[in-house]
């Protein structure tokens, strides 16, 4: 059982600047990797956005097993909520967001005719969990480089309002976690889609997770990629990893540490793609 309380002081900064700022916000994008959509998700979101209208944004599709991450696409829109999904890497679906984003929009801007307010430039917020892929929404939105962009949790630090266009602003926010993360699930997929860093947890208990969990749902990718189909003794599989992958030192060894490294990169660079670890 884990009990993680990776919860750095900018995280609690971030939330109550949020909390701060939420009045000046019109709309809400909440961004999830789409192959953790439920794990990707910030448990205490609610508390800070209020009754904000929101945008659920898949990002990463292209990385996602696509039957598994449309049922969550549909669990969430019959719960009422905006959802997006986008391939930011190859075919930007943002003409779509920007649609649904002024119909949201179009609400609040009636509620503002009625008390004899003018129309103004919608002005978003933007939140998710750590390397979710919001910097590489925004620097997409804006067409520009506008965020720093990276694999490792924690890129952004501060607050920033970043202009689209004359009809849109955004509202930069650091990728935040939750105070306590307790559920075994939860924290590992975070763990190895790079949400938290990686030193929370032990790297080789990481890729123990992550090769239990493409035995019981993609045995095929295992196979393919690490030529492993059988988990049964651990270091048997890091063997046969670290020989295909030639994990070596001197003697024909296999590095160990070399192994764990090769298969958390090929998570991190999107090399294993068509998974999805959530399950409805």
């Amino acid at each position: 059982m884990v009990n993680i309380n990776w919860y750095p002081g900018h995280m609690a900064k971030t939330k109550r600047l949020i909390l701060e700022s939420i009045s000046l916000i019109d709309v809400v994008y909440e961004v999830v990797d789409s192959r953790i959509p439920y794990s990707s998700r910030v448990k205490d979101l609610d508390n800070y956005i209020k009754n904000k209208p929101r945008v659920l944004i898949f990002n990463k599709y292209d990385l996602c097993d696509k039957k598994e991450t449309n049922k969550w696409i549909n669990y969430y829109k019959e719960k009422g909520i905006s959802v997006v999904a986008l391939d930011l890497e190859h075919a930007p679906n943002l003409k779509e967001l920007l649609k649904i984003t002024k119909e949201l929009m179009d609400s609040v801007n009636e509620k503002r005719s009625i008390k004899g307010l003018k129309n103004r430039k919608t002005r978003i917020l933007i939140v998710g969990v750590p390397n979710a892929g919001k910097s590489t929404l925004i620097n997409r939105l804006v067409n520009r480089k506008a965020t720093n962009v990276g694999n490792t949790p924690g890129i952004t630090k501060n607050l920033n309002w970043i202009r689209i266009n004359d009809d849109f602003e955004l509202l930069d926010t650091p990728g935040i976690l939750w105070p306590k993360i307790d559920e075994n699930d939860i924290a590992y997929n975070l763990a190895t889609f790079t949400a938290i860093k990686e030193e929370v947890l032990p790297i080789e208990d990481i890729v123990y997770y992550v090769i239990k969990k493409l035995y019981e749902l993609y045995p095929n990718v295992l196979l393919e990629r690490y030529g492993v189909n059988d988990i049964s003794d651990f270091e048997t599989v890091l063997n046969i990893i670290g020989k295909k992958r030639g994990c070596l030192v001197k003697g024909g060894v296999v590095d160990f540490e070399k192994v764990y490294t090769v298969i958390i990169n090929d998570i991190k660079l999107g090399n294993i793609k068509g998974v999805t670890f959530d399950r409805l």
